[in-house]
């Protein structure tokens, strides 16, 4: 917002390409900052469906299975094992197929950068499964 301002009063100053510019660079990251906030709710989400599923079903490796392809789900997935107590499985788990700390791009996105333009990976990121019942 400090930028589209800056870019506002460069504008009233008669500096047009100035303005633009600072424009651009605030609307970039106020997208930026959608998609961040967007991808924490969706995390949320995620946490709490894996956590309802720990809780119904026990700990299964069929459950985090189809979470090892981000860094993202990985994590959630993690912290969900953690509150019903098998964090230190979950993270084994994920260790034993290959990731690290460093691991933080989804495979997806290793394998294919521009997958992120996909709308088949924005849903998948960003709209994952049902919502648990679970507080």
């Amino acid at each position: 917002m400090t930028l589209k301002t800056v870019g506002l009063l460069e504008w009233s100053g008669g500096d047009v390409p100035q303005a633009v510019v600072f424009a651009c660079w605030g609307g970039g990251w106020l997208v930026v900052t959608f998609f961040a906030m967007a991808d924490a709710v969706s995390r949320h989400r995620e946490y709490k469906r894996i956590k309802a599923m720990f809780l119904k079903f026990g700990y299964s490796e069929r459950i985090l299975e189809p979470l090892a392809r981000s860094r993202c789900q990985r994590d959630a997935a993690i912290f969900a094992a953690e509150e019903v107590g098998h964090g230190d499985t979950a993270r084994q788990y994920f260790s034993k197929l290959g990731y690290r700390w460093y691991h933080i791009l989804p495979d997806l996105v290793m394998r294919n950068p521009f997958a992120f333009l996909r709308p088949s990976f924005l849903r998948s990121s960003f709209m994952p499964g049902k919502k648990a019942r679970i507080q």
